[in-house]
């Protein structure tokens, strides 16, 4: 039997999602599949870039019989809130960072434990290999079919009153996660004070002292113009937790299966092609930081992988300290 999807109850949600299901998530006018994709994202985000990417590949591909239809900036709700429509099938795709699927498939917290890849190459190893197919087909249940790997780079802290230079450094401080178990336990395993809050609202938490910093990747960093309130960026790249196109499995099964695969390719397709502008994303938020006059560091990494060496010790015995040593296997 099949689970029920954890849904949110609230009275906004339900009536949100009525007038999505209103609108037809997957419908076919005029003999054309309409795909609704919706994000939190920047328009400029290479993510969303290759989003773009991604609909011109499938209107091309499909000979203009399927569409996507894109909505950025957290315009149909937050990355939770999309979550839980793909779920009853009121949208059908949407991007979302791999911590708060944890919710759903519990193996996906393993990405949140910090320092579990040695390098890039061993990343996209175990993300395009068969650890991450099988992880992103793992929600099924749920009704939520992973699609592909976006690049998000690496995770690092950024503050508003002081410079991060070591773990003792984050003693005191409030620091904003994302809505994750692992997350809030990785900053507390580094001496800091979690608090999760929605990406939406972080700007205006740093700036009211909500929070006293948060960690992101650099083009995070720089579209959501957090460096103009904290000013300080450590990049000792704690975790490196990879953004995840998913889609409703109600939506998927609506499809046939020659519409399956030409969206599939056109999913392929722009995770290659975002791949590619990540590092240019990357390279160039870090430089207009600098010039916007944030101190960028480059800390000793050692002294934060020894200060969560009891963290990765706390999984001892479990379903994800069997799929951390899978990943230490895997070359």
């Amino acid at each position: 039997m099949k689970k029920k999807p954890p849904f949110s109850t609230r009275a906004s949600i339900l009536t949100f999602s009525a007038m999505l299901l209103l609108l037809c998530t997957c419908s076919s006018k005029k003999n054309i599949i309409v795909i609704k994709l919706a994000h939190e994202l920047d328009v400029n985000h290479s993510v969303h870039k290759a989003m773009v990417y991604m609909r011109e590949f499938l209107l091309k591909r499909s000979g203009g019989t399927m569409r996507i239809d894109i909505y950025p900036g957290g315009q149909l709700g937050t990355e939770r809130e999309c979550i839980e429509l793909l779920q009853i099938g009121s949208l059908a795709m949407t991007k979302v960072s791999a911590a708060p699927l944890e919710a759903f498939v519990p193996e996906m917290k393993v990405f949140g434990i910090p320092y579990i890849f040695r390098d890039d190459t061993h990343r996209w190893n175990v993300l395009d290999g068969p650890i991450g197919r099988r992880l992103l087909l793992a929600g099924e249940p749920f009704f939520l079919r992973g699609m592909g790997y976006y690049d998000a780079g690496c995770r690092s802290f950024y503050t508003k009153s002081k410079l991060i230079r070591k773990p003792s450094d984050l003693k005191g401080l409030k620091i904003r996660t994302m809505k994750s178990a692992t997350a809030v336990e990785m900053i507390k395993a580094l001496g800091g004070s979690a608090t999760p809050i929605p990406w939406g609202e972080l700007y205006t938490s740093l700036q009211q002292g909500v929070v006293d910093g948060a960690e992101n990747n650099p083009p995070s960093f720089f579209l959501s113009k957090h460096y103009e309130v904290c000013h300080y960026y450590s990049l000792d790249e704690h975790t490196a937790i990879p953004d995840i196109l998913i889609m409703s499995t109600v939506v998927w099964n609506r499809l046939t299966k020659t519409q399956q695969s030409m969206l599939q390719e056109a999913v392929d397709s722009s995770v290659v092609y975002q791949r590619k502008l990540w590092k240019t994303a990357t390279d160039s938020a870090l430089a207009a930081v600098k010039d916007a006059g944030v101190e960028v560091y480059y800390p000793d990494k050692s002294l934060f992988e020894n200060a969560v060496q009891k963290f990765h010790a706390s999984f001892k015995g479990t379903a994800i300290d069997a799929l951390l040593r899978e990943i230490s296997s895997t070359r």
